[in-house]
């Protein structure tokens, strides 16, 4: 049975203190309601959203959800989970700081009690990366709208650089430092290249920084995440993908063998 608080301000508080910790914490990224409940029975304590995998479950590609399809998604994790929720919410669901906000209250009213904004324009066409004065600016909207929730929203702001091909430690850092001032939560910069990195992420910013596992050769265990000063873990698609591995050669197994040997192995 699930210890979870039942009421969103105690699941906002909850998910805080999980920040507080001085060894780095696991927030389990799930897809579907199946996946929320077995993460919680499993005994993970915080829940957060995969913005790919939401997409890949409905047959579409990371970044083509709506935001009425977000927003909904995390409806069902809710519905079906005690445990806090973080969601992912790409770049806002829009250019403009205003959308930044909207996305933050709305996030809010469908359940979650934290959320992240990122710095990628999303588009195909000009720079990946949204201007790092516009940047900050959305940043800062998103909390401000946080701050006026009656609770405590945490806010998580990400910067793109290296998950959007520009490989710029210094610019990363500028952003995230910019982000801590603008009064985001928490920090994250997916696919740091490689421990040293992050540990100078970590040793440039005081608030906590998320480091994303679920990349080979460039995730770690907790131990040295948190030697590196990481306080909290995310998984991304990594427990969605074994899923569908698992499946995949059992549907094999029946497809070249006929047989149905992964009922017994478990």
């Amino acid at each position: 049975m699930s210890t979870a608080p039942a009421t969103q301000a105690g699941k906002a508080v909850a998910l805080r203190a999980l920040h507080d910790r001085t060894e780095p914490f696991v927030i389990a990224n799930a897809w579907d309601a199946a996946s929320a409940r077995m993460l919680e029975t499993t005994g993970f304590l915080a829940l957060a959203t995969s913005s790919a995998a939401a997409a890949e479950v409905v047959g579409k590609r990371d970044g083509q959800l709506t935001r009425d399809e977000k927003m909904a998604h995390i409806r069902m994790l809710v519905g079906v989970s005690a445990l806090p929720i973080s969601a992912d919410l790409g770049n806002g669901f829009g250019v403009s700081p205003e959308d930044c906000a909207e996305t933050i209250r709305l996030a809010a009213a469908a359940g979650a009690v934290g959320g992240s904004i990122e710095d990628s324009t999303g588009g195909s066409d000009g720079p990946p990366i949204f201007d790092f004065e516009l940047s900050v600016a959305r940043v800062a909207a998103a909390v401000e709208a946080a701050r006026r929730l009656p609770f405590p929203f945490t806010v998580t702001a990400r910067s793109e650089n290296f998950f959007q091909g520009v490989p710029d430690l210094d610019d990363t850092i500028r952003r995230l430092q910019a982000y801590e001032r603008a009064g985001a939560d928490v920090l994250f910069a997916p696919l740091l290249p490689d421990l040293d990195a992050v540990r100078r992420v970590c040793a440039s910013v005081s608030k906590p920084v998320n480091f994303m596992n679920g990349v080979p050769g460039k995730s770690y265990s907790l131990a040295a995440l948190g030697e590196a000063g990481v306080r909290r873990v995310s998984v991304a698609t990594s427990l969605f993908r074994h899923a569908m591995k698992a499946a995949r050669q059992a549907a094999e197994e029946i497809r070249d063998h006929g047989t149905f040997g992964y009922i017994d192995r478990g």
